[in-house]
């Protein structure tokens, strides 16, 4: 069985050092880069399953680094930051972060996050029809290949929101609760992280819009206080 890889984005080499000697105890293949610069630059060779990358470091920091890596790959990302500002967060968020770390961080809670983002990326979760194809209006959405489309348009969605986006196609005419939807799609851990339901919900949305020009801006329909539901036509 392949290593999972992991690249560590950080300009403090202390906390590199320090993070990359813990996931190596762990069995992952680690490489570790102390500038958005580097980084950019090795992502495609290292091929990694996971990056780790910090917020504030000089020139480029971590959200032009992740704007950058999001116009072209979905690798997972977590972002890791000194600041507890709610801002950062949703920016983060809103720019396809996976998950949001505050140092300092105990490794227990790096290792749980960190095997928690693996995990939705490995599409552990079972599909609850036979089907392989799911249309819903102008959607098509093929469960075997994990790609959508809009009418001829496909439609490119990060890991974590092509998840989301298949849940509630699969369950169509149904509300699903904010803790079904992220206990299913980040895990039971993130079943109050109401925050990170609403920015991806959001970003689908954008990108539906984007595609056809909010002919299907209805598709997803919000229950206030109470969870989302796939509209069937």
């Amino acid at each position: 069985m392949n290593k999972k890889k992991i690249m560590i984005v950080d300009d403090e080499p202390k906390i590199v050092r320090f993070v990359a000697a813990n996931l190596k105890s762990l069995d992952f293949e680690t490489l570790t880069c102390q500038s958005g610069a580097e980084a950019l630059e090795k992502a495609e060779e290292f091929d990694p399953d996971l990056i780790l990358l910090d917020l504030m470091m000089p020139g480029m920091d971590g959200f032009d680094v992740l704007k950058r890596l999001r116009s072209y790959s979905s690798v997972p990302v977590i972002m890791l930051t000194a600041r507890s500002n709610g801002a950062d967060k949703v920016q983060g968020l809103n720019l396809g972060a996976d998950d949001y770390l505050t140092k300092p961080f105990s490794l227990d809670e790096l290792f749980a996050r960190v095997n928690a983002v693996l995990r939705r990326m490995d599409g552990r979760m079972a599909p609850p029809v036979t089907t392989s194809e799911i249309t819903l209006g102008p959607v098509t959405a093929n469960l075997a290949q994990r790609r959508i489309w809009l009418g001829d348009t496909e439609v490119k969605f990060t890991e974590t929101e092509y998840n989301l986006f298949a849940l509630l196609l699969q369950h169509a005419g149904k509300v699903m609760t904010h803790e079904q939807l992220l206990s299913e799609v980040w895990g039971s851990e993130y079943r109050d992280e109401v925050e990170y339901l609403r920015v991806t919900i959001a970003r689908i949305r954008q990108k539906i819009k984007s595609a056809a020009e909010g002919a299907a801006a209805e598709l997803i329909v919000t229950y206030p206080g109470v969870g989302y539901m796939a509209k069937q036509e």
